[in-house]
């Protein structure tokens, strides 16, 4: 609600940040924000620019809180499986972000300064900074992706009528003389260990190709098809 009568409530850019964080990116807009600080969207605009201005406040002051692992015993390979799964987590805690950073990266210093950790872990793992920011950029976006997706569905997994359809397109599939058997013998795999299996499994064949000391271009070919592969 708008304060009517007296002075104007006067808000800071801090308050606004904190209204945002307990909101949340996913139901963030600046008339959410402005009546939380019962003040007018007018009255917000003296501090934030744009809808724009107001995500990336919010978004960057999530990112202050993300730390990306680095353990120097960890080789490349072992090394971006656990930023993809800190990525992922992270994201999962907090609705909205994967959305936030899949727009745009980087918006901000929280985001460059993520960016140059990484850059600098690559390097000390002997990538050079092109190579490690092609590396880590295809890592992050799919793990990111992954976050979103599974955001999503949690949404949509919501209710009996989801369980019900589930049920049926189960039925189906077992009802099926050919893909029956083949559905029935497959392993049953939690959301969190498919996703590791996925993540892993893509980042081995990256690694693969984005060998320490390979010119990026070479990789970028490689990864295109239109490489030999050594």
């Amino acid at each position: 609600m708008v304060r009517h009568g007296g002075r104007a409530r006067v808000v800071t850019v801090q308050e606004i940040v904190r209204v945002g964080r307990e909101l949340g990116l996913r139901r963030l807009s600046v008339k959410a924000v402005a009546n939380g600080l019962d003040v007018s969207a007018a009255a917000l605009y003296r501090h934030v620019e744009s809808r724009w201005e107001l995500e990336r406040l919010v978004g960057e002051s999530l990112l202050a809180g993300l730390d990306l692992p680095d353990d120097p015993a960890e080789g490349p390979e072992r090394h971006l499986l656990s930023l993809a799964l800190r990525l992922r987590e992270y994201a999962l805690a907090h609705p909205g972000l994967a959305a936030y950073l899949q727009v745009l990266f980087p918006r901000g210093e929280e985001g460059m300064r993520l960016l140059t950790a990484e850059v600098e872990a690559l390097g000390r793992r002997g990538y050079t900074p092109d190579v490690a920011v092609v590396l880590s950029g295809a890592v992050a976006s799919l793990a990111i992706s992954l976050a979103a997706s599974e955001e999503s569905d949690t949404a949509a997994r919501q209710g009996e009528e989801y369980a019900r359809e589930q049920r049926t397109a189960t039925e189906r599939l077992l009802a099926d003389d050919r893909l029956g058997p083949a559905h029935a013998d497959l392993p049953r795999m939690s959301t969190p260990d498919f996703v590791r299996l996925l993540l892993a499994a893509s980042i081995r064949g990256l690694v693969s190709v984005a060998r320490p000391g390979r010119p990026v271009h070479e990789i970028v070919a490689d990864l295109s098809g239109g490489g030999e592969g050594g």
